[in-house]
This record gives structure tokens, C-alpha cells and sequence, in this order.
């Protein structure tokens, strides 16, 4: 099969096994493959939820100078409020929470932006229905 419309999105990483750890806890992905490119000898990962066909690709760079800062950034959408306000705690301890959970009701609905090892924004959301907005339009 091949794959068509949106399959990843590429990051820029200085310590891929850093990303892997943080993107791992706060995104619940894993990887799914792993190489060291053959043309420029740099370590790529692919890490995916397993929830559709889509891949964040970390590649391993000496420094990042482009990020993505709180209005470019990640969206994963939790379980439960609980779930972000468990991970948000989590995230506070370990200095990586940049927005406190907050509900801004529908349709972006409960979220909070947290910061990835080299200072990319993963928002982890409650209740943003994006699956039932594509699903109800023409």
C-alpha cells in the first residue's frame, strides 16, 4: 500500500534518545524504525501512537536553530483531563511544562503546552473533536 495525504512531520534533534524518552512519555509514541542514514551518516527514528499512519521523524543534528515555539507545535489529543493534568504534573517536575492546563471550552477544549529537549511545543489537548469535525463536513 501506498501512503497518501499527511504522514510526518520532521524535527530537528540534538539527543534522539532525549526526544525518544520525552515523546515517549508525553505523546505515548514509540519508535517504529530506526537507521543511521546511509548518505549523510545521521541517526533517524521514527516514532509513531499507533492510532493512524502518521510519524514524528527525529534527525539527529550537532544543533537546532529552527523550532517549533507555542503557536507552531505538536497536538496530541488525551484520553482524559485527568491524563493531562497526571502528565502536566509530571511535566512541572521535570521543568518541561510551558502552559498550565487550561479549558477554553469548545472546540479547542482542555489543553497545555509542554516543551520537548530542544525547546519544540507538544500541546497535549482533552476534548478538541477534530475527528468528529472531519467526519460532519461535506
Amino acid at each position: 500500500m501506498i501512503d497518501i495525504g499527511l504522514t510526518h512531520i520532521a524535527l530537528p534533534v540534538t539527543d534522539i534518545e532525549q526526544s525518544i524518552k520525552f515523546y515517549s512519555t508525553y505523546a505515548g509514541m514509540q519508535v517504529v524504525h530506526r537507521r543511521i542514514d546511509a548518505e549523510t551518516d545521521v541517526a533517524v527514528v521514527w516514532l509513531c501512537d499507533r492510532t493512524r499512519p502518521f510519524v514524528v521523524v527525529l534527525i539527529q543534528t550537532s544543533s537546532v536553530s529552527s523550532i517549533l515555539s507555542p503557536l507552531a507545535h505538536l497536538g496530541v489529543g488525551c484520553q482524559s483531563r485527568e491524563l493531562i493534568d497526571s502528565l502536566c504534573e509530571k511535566a512541572k517536575q521535570e521543568g518541561v511544562l510551558l502552559q498550565e492546563p487550561q479549558d477554553s471550552g469548545y472546540p479547542i477544549g482542555y489543553w497545555a503546552f509542554l516543551r520537548d529537549p530542544d525547546g519544540h511545543t507538544l500541546e497535549l489537548s482533552y476534548g478538541q473533536e477534530i475527528g468528529l469535525t472531519i467526519d460532519q463536513t461535506p
